[in-house]
């Protein structure tokens, strides 16, 4: 499968490559000296071949109906990079457009004068003497103001202004800002309810009356409006203002498609050829319900649920609690045990600005055998304990997500605890306790993105045991990837591993993303895993694999490919495809 996607993806961008030859003429640009090639041919929407065909010549083209307007465009993108008196001499012969640039002298700033009562020292783009850049100029513009906003003063005054000399060739900047009395909240304003309740919408509003206004609580509200997955558009409208007090006006669409599907197949690194489906129904029975049906299928994995959700199903004060439950059965082949399991789950779920904190109770039943056909190699060492397992067990999961997007976070972190015990309801229940922490911090200097991850896992048993695919395991996108998912069990060394499950576990990876052309990132990255057997110990093997992936930035996260090795021993190594990041 993956070599027909291969050739088929091989086809295509020759095709588009050919198409590429046929409506353009060959790029040439020479003379330019603090402006790059890469920059100039950006700004003129020059193309080159895709970079999967490294045998091939990679000069760029510009397509012909473009060639009429190559001055205006050079002459707008220098103006913008401060050479506001750069010549261009431009020749089109029969398969060439051969440009020659003058760049001349750089407008460069002289002064910065700034009068504010805020300081904005952290977001100035621009020192003296410094090229003046005209895209800066606007989005530092844009920077204030969005601070300002953030900081909660919606009744600013803010002037800007940048005087040309055209003489001395340069540029003075002026900024006034005068940031006003600290704004509020008022009442949320709802329109376009028909068969969802005021408080439904009410439950996933951050900017909540009386406090501090901001323009960051807009956005997660408007965010988690579009959460709820019940309305067509949703509008916030912050433009009212009175004495300080901001309301908001929301404007909201109900869905006029209840049902929907989606479905697919791939390859999972671990699971091979994978189909999957799911078919949702929104607004069941009104209320901003759902209801979720989800299947997948592979020769590891066979798996099907049923979830409910219920929005504000209690309501006190200004506090609201979800409702869920899920029922489902999934049969998953571990490398050395199969696991059959059913299971049902109730919880409630409550949202508070960046937290969540979700509590339930679950009900497994789970069915533990052998494989036959294990990889001997790494075969376990201590004894599995086969058969059926029932548990019952209350569960806490907390998170506070202070990333800036959850898709593909630049700043920020991400705290996550869980907390699952089993109950000794009868003579044959297990009776567990099992904690999971994780933490992450991404940081970035311009676009260079660096990120670190770490997990941390116990498990305390005291009666009956705890089926195997309870236990700690690790491998694949969120913790090593030189292996695939679940490869790894209890590590015994730097290059060696068994397939028993772990009752501490412990991962620390870090990552750069930097970017390479366009839409195209690259990634260096670090996993570090320890998987022991012993109770409450840290202090066994580690396994460290080293790597590096690409990404391609698309709306819904980035599509990632990691090609990670084992930095004790390279003929140990795995290949990562995912959608969105691990951190």
């Amino acid at each position: 499968m993956r070599f027909l996607l291969s050739l088929f993806l091989l086809f295509s961008l020759s095709f588009a490559d050919e198409e590429l030859i046929d409506e353009t003429k060959l790029l040439q640009i020479e003379g330019n000296a603090q402006i790059t090639k890469a920059d100039i041919e950006e700004a003129l929407e020059a193309k080159k071949k895709s970079f999967l065909f490294f045998w091939s010549n990679k000069e760029p083209r510009i397509n012909v109906k473009l060639i009429p307007g190559i001055e205006e465009s050079l002459r707008s993108f220098f103006n913008s990079v401060g050479f506001y008196n750069a010549d261009f001499e431009i020749k089109e012969l029969e398969d060439v457009v051969k440009i020659t640039i003058q760049e001349n002298e750089a407008f460069t700033i002289h002064s910065i004068n700034i009068t504010s009562d805020y300081n904005i020292t952290p977001i100035l783009r621009f020192k003296e003497q410094q090229i003046f850049k005209a895209e800066d100029f606007i989005e530092m513009k844009n920077d204030i103001i969005k601070a300002l906003l953030d900081s909660g003063y919606c009744s600013y005054k803010f002037d800007n202004k940048a005087y040309v000399n055209l003489e001395r060739h340069s540029v003075d900047l002026l900024y006034f800002i005068q940031k006003g009395d600290v704004c509020s909240f008022e009442d949320a304003y709802i329109e376009g309810l028909k068969s969802v309740d005021r408080d439904v919408v009410l439950s996933r509003i951050i900017a909540i009356k009386g406090s501090r206004f901001s323009a960051k609580k807009v956005r997660s509200t408007y965010d988690r409006i579009g959460e709820l997955d019940v309305f067509d558009s949703v509008v916030i409208n912050i433009n009212r203002k009175l004495f300080n007090q901001v309301p908001l006006d929301i404007k909201v669409s109900e869905t006029t498609k209840p049902y929907y599907f989606r479905g697919g197949v791939g390859y999972d690194s671990y699971l091979g050829p994978k189909a999957q489906a799911q078919l949702v129904k929104r607004n069941f029975y009104g209320n901003a319900q759902k209801l979720t049906l989800t299947t997948s299928y592979s020769e590891l994995e066979q798996f099907a649920e049923v979830e409910f959700f219920k929005p504000a199903f209690l309501h006190f004060s200004k506090y609201y609690f979800d409702l869920g439950a899920k029922v489902g059965y999934s049969n998953l082949e571990y490398p050395a045990f199969k696991e059959k399991k059913s299971y049902a789950k109730l919880y409630m779920a409550y949202l508070y600005k960046r937290a969540e904190a979700v509590m339930g109770i679950g009900a497994e039943n789970i069915d533990i055998s052998y494989l036959d056909n294990y990889d001997a190699s790494h075969a376990p060492i201590y004894p599995l304990d086969e058969g059926s397992f029932n548990l019952l067990y209350p569960y806490l999961k907390f998170v506070y997500d202070a990333r800036d997007d959850k898709l593909d976070p630049k700043n920020g972190y991400y705290l996550s605890a869980y907390v699952e015990y089993g109950l000794p309801y009868n003579g044959d229940a297990s009776n567990y306790l099992k904690t999971l922490l994780e933490a992450r911090a991404i940081y970035s200097i311009k676009d260079i993105t660096f990120a670190v991850v770490g997990k941390m896992g116990a498990i305390e048993d005291s009666k009956n045991g705890v089926p195997e695919s309870k236990l700690f395991f690790a491998g694949g996108s969120f913790t090593n990837r030189a292996y695939g998912f679940n490869e790894l069990g209890v590590i015994t060394s730097s290059s060696d591993y068994t397939v028993d499950g772990a009752f501490s576990y412990a991962n620390l990876s870090f990552e750069m993303d930097f970017p390479l052309y366009g839409s195209w990132r690259g990634a260096l990255f670090s996993d570090n895993t320890m998987l022991s057997r012993e109770k409450h110990s840290y202090d066994g093997e580690i396994i460290t694999a080293v790597g590096l992936g690409v990404r391609y930035v698309t709306p819904i996260g980035p599509l990632k490919v990691d090609v990670a090795f084992n930095a004790d021993d390279p003929s140990q190594q795995g290949i990562q495809f995912q959608i969105g990041q691990s951190f």
